[in-house]
């Protein structure tokens, strides 16, 4: 399913809910704009957080410190993300306009504070040399499975050129799976697969990935796209890099 809800009066872009919108993607996410001196606190009893910075200028302050990020976009810089468990206390302060993602689900594991950074988060090419490099992308991971298994979340950047595909061969995974798309210009336009269903994809629009249904992107020519993807590990099979591909498209990895 594709959507783009509007801004509330609060200036949060609810993308789903574990107890309402899109439920079925057992996550809690919104997107939300903050004027410059404007400060959120974050703290949940039952829920882990993750605090990512799309753009602006934000000081974090957790754990008895604060931590300058500044971001001018997706596309020229790389991210800053605070993680932290259920019980834990962060503010986030604007010293710019700013906008910033808080992705949560339901965690009972107490693992503090993680603090990303531009320098720490991985950074990995795909599709360089396949395809004629119509599906190269950049991914960027800050956390998953493997080097952050105390959680029950993943949460990465796809950055990819105009015109090219992404999360390509088409593949599934039992897990949900949610993206949340920002382009480099307004106008900027893509398509998004969920199964056999298709999209027309816009500026912060979200799409939420049915699990075990194919899933894949493309990006008009002339406007770069990046989306954040974010999946909810299940109970008992967690997201371990897993990817089935369609098997009628096999073939392309012999390429």
């Amino acid at each position: 399913m594709y959507e783009n809800p509007q801004f509330n009066e609060n200036r949060e872009k609810i993308l789903c809910e574990m107890n309402g919108r899109n439920a079925d993607m057992l996550m809690d996410i919104k997107v939300k704009l903050l004027k410059k001196g404007e400060s959120v606190s974050f703290c949940d009893e039952k829920n882990e957080t993750a605090v990512l910075l799309i753009a602006g200028e934000v000081e974090y302050a957790f754990d008895g410190k604060t931590e300058n990020a500044v971001r001018r976009t997706q596309f020229t810089d790389k991210p800053y993300c605070l993680h932290f468990s259920k019980g834990k206390t962060a503010v986030v302060t604007a010293k710019a306009d700013s906008k910033i993602l808080i992705q949560q689900t339901d965690n009972g594991k107490d693992f503090g504070y993680v603090w990303y950074t531009p320098e720490n988060v991985i950074l990995q090419e795909f599709g360089k040399s396949q395809w004629d490099g119509t599906a190269h992308r950049q991914v960027l991971t800050l956390f998953d499975y493997e080097n952050a298994p105390y959680s029950n979340m993943v949460l990465g950047e796809v950055i990819h050129k105009p015109g090219c595909w992404s999360s390509y061969p088409p593949h599934y995974h039992p897990q949900p799976e949610v993206y949340y798309y920002e382009f480099d210009k307004p106008q900027g336009f893509g398509v998004g697969f969920n199964g056999d269903d298709c999209y027309k994809v816009e500026n912060e629009g979200v799409l939420c990935i049915t699990p075990m249904k194919t899933h894949q992107q493309v990006a008009a020519p002339g406007y770069s796209m990046c989306y954040v993807w974010m999946i909810r590990h299940l109970d008992g099979d967690p997201w371990r890099k897993t990817r089935i591909d369609a098997p009628e498209h096999k073939w392309l990895l012999d390429i």
